[in-house]
């Protein structure tokens, strides 16, 4: 199977280009007709960082039916998300410099909806995309809830795929490991939760750590860094235009007043290669 690896913020995955009528070097079109489990296990076995190409999971480039191109994204654990805002970044980047889309801006389509995409400057290596996600499918009341020892306050916000956003004095100082999964397997979420760790540094800067559903900690996400920045504009902690600071690096994050929320940051490309399917 030939694949194509890149990342946003270090969110890195192992993309396949399963387009129908596709000619690009790394187009596997057979990819698209495979079956649920299959699919759920190759995503396990690619991106293990010790047997498999090593990655936070496998994202599908396909043919879409509400818009040209669709993506689907497997976590690292297999299961299936609706949305990946570092994700959605990289497809558009290889669509865009594989002659797939002719124009700059396009839609791809998604379990969480259509995304807009705006790819920017750069090149085949490196380049700067800007995506409309949309405005948050869900806000919802704070809550409080028991994991780790300890209660938490989190605000549950949706943007297309669930988060849990906890506001702290200290993320680093969270240990992530213990508490991540706590949460994001709490009963509250019965189909679990990614989970945010935030600190407000200014009124136009977070710092946020992240904890992924189905792929654990990761450097950067990029739903997670807009739930973060929705949340803290929801609750005045923050204003609507925002710089979040993720392990991986910066995201540029916008709440425009018509609602939507806009991210923009780099996808990277760093290597193709063909990797020998198990079974």
């Amino acid at each position: 199977m030939r694949f194509v690896k890149m990342h946003g913020l270090g969110n890195d995955y192992v993309f396949v280009d399963a387009i129908l009528g596709g000619t690009a070097p790394a187009c596997e079109p057979e990819l698209a007709g495979w079956p649920e489990e299959r699919l759920r296990r190759l995503a396990a076995a690619v991106a293990d960082r010790h047997r498999g190409v090593g990655g936070d999971g496998l994202i599908l480039m396909l043919r879409g039916e509400a818009a040209p191109f669709r993506m689907r994204i497997f976590n690292a654990d297999g299961s299936e998300g609706e949305m990946c805002g570092n994700g959605i970044r990289c497809v558009a980047k290889y669509l865009f410099d594989e002659g797939y889309a002719r124009e700059a801006a396009f839609v791809v389509e998604t379990r969480a909806g259509l995304i807009r995409t705006e790819v920017g400057e750069g090149d085949r290596r490196s380049r700067q995309v800007r995506v409309d996600m949309g405005p948050p499918r869900a806000i919802e009341e704070a809550r409080e809830l028991e994991a780790a020892g300890r209660r938490w306050r989190y605000r549950p916000v949706s943007m297309g795929n669930p988060h849990a956003v906890v506001f702290v004095d200290d993320p680093g100082a969270v240990d992530l490991s213990r508490v991540g999964p706590a949460i994001e397997r709490h009963p509250a979420f019965p189909g679990r939760t990614n989970v945010e760790f935030v600190r407000v540094d200014a009124p136009d800067r977070l710092t946020v750590r992240v904890w992924e559903r189905g792929s654990g900690a990761t450097l950067a996400c990029g739903t997670g860094a807009c739930a973060s920045a929705v949340a803290a504009a929801h609750e005045g902690r923050a204003g609507r235009r925002l710089a979040v600071d993720l392990p991986g690096g910066r995201l540029e994050v916008e709440w425009a007043e018509d609602g939507r929320v806009w991210m923009t940051g780099p996808a990277e490309e760093v290597f193709r290669g063909e990797y020998p399917i198990p079974f």
